[in-house]
Formats: structure tokens, C-alpha cells, sequence
């Protein structure tokens, strides 16, 4: 692979939950002048520590920089790159505005990918679907007919399989 090629990479780190560490962790890449397209994070089921996940476009190089440097920070306990031997999810809730002429045709869409109406009004509804990114883009494209009115997207989370890699 051309190690000057751009690509997104997602990485996995685990942290002491305290004060602070999310802004340390994010600010590092942001001094680096990396662009995050994504950042979660949430406690484990160690309530001591917390896994961040960070999604980013660079280079190899880039993505080796960033592994490197971020191991350094004090409160980091692990961190590893994650790869195509993981899974990814995303939660997605969208506002639509519609009449009762659209809604059959939108709740035909929302079943096949599988996502809920989780409200309904006379003239909205609310989706919440998850899945993969790229199920999410796919459905949005979808929905680009109809007349969106609000998009939240929780970003995405992963977590590599079996428990070699995370150990």
C-alpha cells in the first residue's frame, strides 16, 4: 500500500476514566492537524476505565504518528489500530417531515433497512437505525427525497473480534 495514500483509520483506546482525558486525547490530534471525522467514548465495564474510539483520514504514517504519540499520554493504558477483523456501529435518529400521502413509502424503507419509527406525528416522523456506517450513508441516500428536516449521528464505535488483539 502507498504509505502517502489517504484512508480512514479507526482507532480503539482504552483510558483511566478521570477528568480531563477525552479533551487530552482529542487536543493531541488536533495539534497534529488531524481531522477527526468521529470520537466516542463511554466508561467500560470497569467503571476505572473508559474506551475511546476515534475515527481520522491519513496516511500510514500518519495513523503510526498518532498510535505513537497518543500511547505516550499518562492516562492511556492501550491503544491499537482497529482493522477490517472488527465491528463497527453507529446509531443514527432522523426527523422527517411528512403528510400521510409519504408515510407508507418511508416506513416501507426504514423496515428493509431495518431500522424504528420511534415517534410519529401528523406532520414528522423519527427513525433511529443502527448498523455500520456505511448502512447509515446508504439509507440516508435513500432518504434524500424526502424532506429531512434534523440528522443526529452518534458516530462510530468497534470493537475488534475474539480477545487477542485487545487482551
Amino acid at each position: 500500500m502507498d504509505s502517502k495514500a489517504v484512508k480512514k483509520s479507526i482507532i480503539s483506546i482504552l483510558v483511566r476514566n478521570e477528568a480531563n482525558v477525552t479533551t487530552r486525547v482529542s487536543s493531541l490530534f488536533g495539534r497534529r492537524g488531524f481531522n477527526i471525522t468521529s470520537f466516542t467514548g463511554c466508561a467500560t465495564n470497569d467503571p476505572k476505565i473508559s474506551r475511546i474510539t476515534v475515527a481520522f483520514e491519513g496516511t500510514e504514517q500518519a495513523l503510526h504518528q498518532i498510535l505513537t504519540q497518543t500511547a505516550k499520554l499518562e492516562d492511556v493504558i492501550k491503544i491499537f489500530a482497529m482493522d477490517d477483523n472488527s465491528i463497527y456501529r453507529e446509531l443514527l435518529l432522523m426527523k422527517v417531515k411528512t403528510d400521510k400521502s409519504e408515510r407508507s413509502a418511508i416506513m416501507q424503507i426504514v423496515e428493509i433497512y431495518r431500522g424504528k419509527i420511534v415517534d410519529l406525528s401528523r406532520d414528522s416522523l423519527i427513525i433511529e437505525m443502527t448498523g455500520s456506517p456505511e448502512k447509515l450513508d446508504g439509507f440516508m441516500d435513500m432518504m434524500n427525497c424526502y424532506d429531512i428536516a434534523e440528522v443526529s449521528r452518534t458516530g462510530v464505535t468497534g470493537m475488534s473480534r475474539g480477545l487477542e488483539l485487545e487482551g
